[in-house]
């Protein structure tokens, strides 16, 4: 790969990491344009997912304000996470590539159905606990969340896009939290699996080191900036960014 190519991939790394620290659908950048270049869509898949796992980290780290008081969650979801992102990276290297086409769509698709009722479904389970006299809301979340996170792990490891998206949308609904809070919560998942399904990747598969490095270096630096820009937003602008690249999304991989 030529030194403007590898530019061009550390360009959408940058853009990646900016919008994975957002909403978490960065791969939907990086994924097309090493296509484009020409690289086979198994070696480009591998390759992005290590290349994007610096960056994961560093909106991670970069939005540890909002993860203040969290260690529950981060421990307890960090660790489906990385369940899920296990048997989602062994997917990816045993299924045929074909496969992700027609359940990726869908996935993303409910991801923003869930964003869009969010506010509503949310008031509809408050209103009906009141309504029970069930008082008190679990700091960590509901038992069905842990699986639900496993699930959104093994996407993350298969394939990735807008994996931030499913979680930000199951979080909003399962937790009583701020979006910036269920936002950097939803950095570290993403980290998590990001990074347990490079080592699956680096063990077991072909690796091109040097978009991984292009990616590393621009993701890095995407998701510095994202993450502050992200602490900043307010909730309706969440939903409408993440709806938006949804769709985009949905767009980008079904046509």
């Amino acid at each position: 790969m030529s030194w403007w190519e590898l530019l061009l991939v550390a360009l959408a790394g940058g853009g990646a990491g900016l919008i994975n620290a957002v909403v978490g659908t960065g791969t939907l950048i990086t994924f097309p344009t090493l296509l484009a270049l020409g690289v086979p869509p198994v070696l480009a898949n591998v390759s992005n997912s290590i290349g994007l796992a610096p960056g994961s980290l560093s909106a991670a780290l970069a939005s540890k304000p909002d993860l203040v008081g969290q260690r529950d969650r981060i421990i307890r979801y960090g660790a489906a996470s990385l369940l899920g992102s296990i048997v989602g990276a062994f997917l990816l290297l045993w299924l045929p590539p074909s496969a992700f086409t027609a359940i990726v769509p869908v996935l993303i698709g409910l991801g923003c159905v869930l964003v869009i009722i969010g506010p509503w479904l949310t008031r509809r389970i408050a209103a009906r606990r009141e309504r029970l006299g069930v008082t008190g809301v679990s700091a960590v979340g509901p038992p069905w969340l842990f699986a639900a996170i496993v699930f959104t792990g093994m996407y993350g490891g298969y394939f990735g896009a807008a994996q931030g998206v499913l979680v930000m949308a199951i979080m909003g609904i399962a937790v009583a939290e701020t979006l910036p809070r269920i936002n950097g919560l939803k950095n570290v998942l993403v980290m998590t699996a990001n990074a347990v399904a490079g080592i699956v990747f680096v063990i077991i598969s072909e690796v091109d080191w040097w978009i991984v490095l292009a990616l590393a270096v621009g993701s890095v630096l995407g998701a510095q900036v994202g993450a502050r820009i992200g602490r900043k937003l307010p909730p309706v602008v969440y939903r409408v960014v993440i709806v938006a690249v949804g769709v985009v999304a949905i767009v980008t991989l079904v046509r």
